[in-house]
C-alpha cells in the first residue's frame, strides 16, 4: 500500500476520533496496530484511552480510469469499519479523490453481478443502509474484483476497479479484533 495513503489514513482516522466523541487530546494518544497485509488489503486496529477499539481495513484500485484528460484528483481508496462502541459493523466508505456531482449516486459492482447504489456527500460514498453494506461486504467477500463508478461535480466520469484479493482474510482480521 502506497505510504502517503497510509499517512491520509492515519489522518483521517484521528478527525474521525474527534468527531465520534472523543476529544481531540485523546485521539491523538490512540494506539495504532496494523493487523497485516493481505495481498491488496491492509487491516488496522485503533486503541482509545479507555479501551474502545476501531477496526478498518483499506484498499486502493489497481487501476483508475476518467471520462476527461488529466482529470487532477486525489487519494482514492476504499475501507470497511467496525466501530463496536456505536454498533457499527461492516461500514463501507468509498473515497473517490474528487468532489462528487450533488444528488448522483456512486455505483459500486462484484464482478459485473452485484451493484449497489451508494449515496454521496463529498468525496464520500457510503451505503444508504447497513443492509446495504451487509449485502456488499457478502459480495466482496465471493467476489475476485471491484468497480466504482461515480461522476465529479465538473462531469467528469470515473472508474476505479479495485482487487478483492485478501478481502476476506482482511475483514476476519478486523472483525477478531474488534469483538
Amino acid at each position: 500500500m502506497k505510504a502517503g495513503l497510509l499517512a491520509v489514513l492515519f489522518l483521517g482516522f484521528t478527525i474521525a476520533g474527534s468527531f465520534g466523541g472523543f476529544g481531540a487530546a485523546e485521539a491523538q494518544s490512540e494506539k495504532r496496530r496494523h493487523l497485516g497485509a493481505f495481498r491488496d488489503w491492509d487491516a488496522f486496529v485503533y486503541t482509545y484511552p479507555g479501551g474502545q477499539k476501531t477496526c478498518h481495513m483499506i484498499s486502493s484500485p489497481k487501476s483508475s480510469q476518467a471520462s476527461r484528460r488529466n482529470a487532477s484528483r486525489g487519494d482514492i481508496y476504499i475501507m470497511v469499519s467496525h466501530r463496536p462502541e456505536y454498533g457499527v459493523t461492516g461500514e463501507v466508505n468509498v473515497v473517490v479523490g474528487y468532489p462528487i456531482r450533488q444528488g448522483s449516486d456512486a455505483v459500486l459492482a462484484v464482478d459485473g453481478r452485484s451493484r449497489f447504489e451508494y449515496f454521496t456527500e463529498g468525496s464520500g460514498a457510503w451505503a444508504y443502509d447497513p443492509s446495504d453494506d451487509a449485502k456488499t461486504i457478502a459480495a466482496m467477500r465471493r467476489g475476485n474484483r471491484l468497480v466504482v463508478n461515480a461522476t465529479s461535480q465538473r462531469g467528469t466520469n470515473t472508474t476505479d476497479s479495485y482487487s478483492l484479493s485478501g478481502f476476506t482474510a482482511a475483514y476476519n482480521a478486523i472483525t477478531a479484533a474488534c469483538r
